[in-house]
């Protein structure tokens, strides 16, 4: 039963089962059968046109890269990652890869709500930078600098044991906190990567395969999986759930086995232990799409990258509520704020998966792409991300989502 039951869980790691618990919350509303929300889907066309607008902005020959860390390290216009890693000297395709593992799996871990007032000072450009932008050049520093490596004269590693015992003030420090210039939850982002390094220096049967315990070996550890040299953009995510998932605060269980990013929405029916479960597993997915070029400059062709899902965050889920295609049952609900459990945000944050996948096939077919030429991953990019963000700014002075979310910086 023990083994039944362990079965069940591993299913719900899976980009299969976010789409496919998605699309249940999708079916139970467009049959007007959800708590908070009805949906217009007669309002897509208008949020497709809006997602059109602002790619063919951003990127005009429609040449678009995938959602995903790398971008944020672009600053003034120069790849910041690139000019480093294409000076440095590597002895193979797989040490880069290993090094870019390193710094994208501690960046995006770094990546949680910044607050509106935290700056970063770039000392190349001079600007200060905010938000998510400037949380990565920060991590990228901190990389670049020798921070989380036990070699001083090989700065681009990420060792296990330096950290598992990262002391606070480094990281208060490299981010430049101070009483004038806050960031949330700099204890919680040191904790957790803390336990990073404790659980990879645990796990050395995956995570030192070529070369002593680092994030980094992630890397050895999906490649030896490829096929013919392919490897499937959702092996990568189940690679990432099951290796990485234990670091995250405790949340929901089954069978002992952590599931992440994962929530309870009695509107789901299923015949096992799975029952009312609905896995969303947005920061790992972000983490996959930001592991796919590393894969894919060591040589690897990575297939199937609409198997991942689109990202249940409040830039994309904000994109519907604004175009009204999602309306609140019960209007007060927009001035309250939503624990991350709470039934609304459950719902609001897998309608967002699936109404992704629909508004990709209408985005699709006003730029005459296919999934091939256009991947989720670039329309994400180009796109849905942005165009939430503009029409948060539009309709509300300081950009916020239409939603109040309260989390513990580990979900958005």
């Amino acid at each position: 039963m023990a083994d039944a039951l362990e079965l069940q869980a591993r299913s719900l790691l899976s980009a299969a089962a976010v789409r496919a618990r998605a699309g249940e919350m999708f079916e139970i509303g467009l049959n007007g059968g959800l708590t908070h929300f009805t949906i217009d889907l007669d309002r897509m066309d208008g949020v497709a046109d809006a997602v059109v607008a602002v790619t063919r902005k951003a990127y005009p020959t429609l040449e678009i890269p995938f959602h995903a860390r790398w971008r944020h390290f672009v600053l003034g216009g120069v790849d910041r990652w690139a000019r480093l890693a294409d000076a440095a000297s590597w002895p193979d395709r797989a040490a880069r890869a290993r090094a870019e593992f390193d710094l994208a799996i501690v960046s995006v871990l770094l990546d949680a709500g910044a607050g509106a007032a935290w700056r970063y000072r770039d000392a190349v450009t001079g600007q200060s930078v905010g938000r998510s932008e400037g949380l990565a050049i920060a991590s990228l520093d901190m990389f670049a600098s020798g921070l989380f490596s036990h070699d001083p004269r090989a700065p681009f590693r990420t060792d296990a044991d330096v950290l598992a015992r990262l002391p606070l003030a480094a990281l208060t420090s490299a981010f430049q906190v101070s009483d004038a210039n806050p960031l949330l939850g700099v204890e919680g982002r040191t904790d957790l990567l803390r336990r990073l390094g404790k659980l990879v220096a645990e796990r050395a049967d995956v995570f030192g395969s070529h070369d002593t315990p680092r994030p980094g070996g992630l890397f050895d550890h999906i490649a030896a999986q490829a096929k013919g040299g392919a490897v499937p953009a959702p092996a990568i995510l189940t690679a990432v759930l099951n290796q990485l998932g234990p670091i995250w605060p405790s949340r929901l269980e089954l069978a002992g086995i952590p599931l992440g990013d994962c929530w309870h929405h009695p509107a789901i029916k299923a015949n096992d232990s799975t029952e009312s479960l609905v896995p969303l597993h947005k920061l790992s997915q972000w983490l996959s799409y930001s592991l796919i070029e590393p894969l894919q400059r060591a040589g690897f062709d990575v297939t199937d990258i609409d198997g991942l899902t689109g990202l249940a965050e409040y830039r994309n889920g904000g994109l519907f509520v604004d175009h009204e295609v999602l309306r609140l049952r019960d209007a007060a609900d927009a001035e309250r704020a939503h624990a991350v459990d709470s039934l609304l945000v459950v719902e609001w944050r897998a309608l967002t998966v699936a109404l992704l996948d629909r508004l990709a096939e209408l985005v699709r077919a006003k730029l005459g792409r296919t999934p091939e030429t256009l991947p989720l991953a670039s329309i994400l990019e180009g796109g849905t991300w942005a165009a939430g963000r503009a029409i948060a700014f539009a309709r509300r002075p300081d950009g916020s989502p239409p939603l109040k979310v309260i989390s513990d910086g580990t979900v958005f």
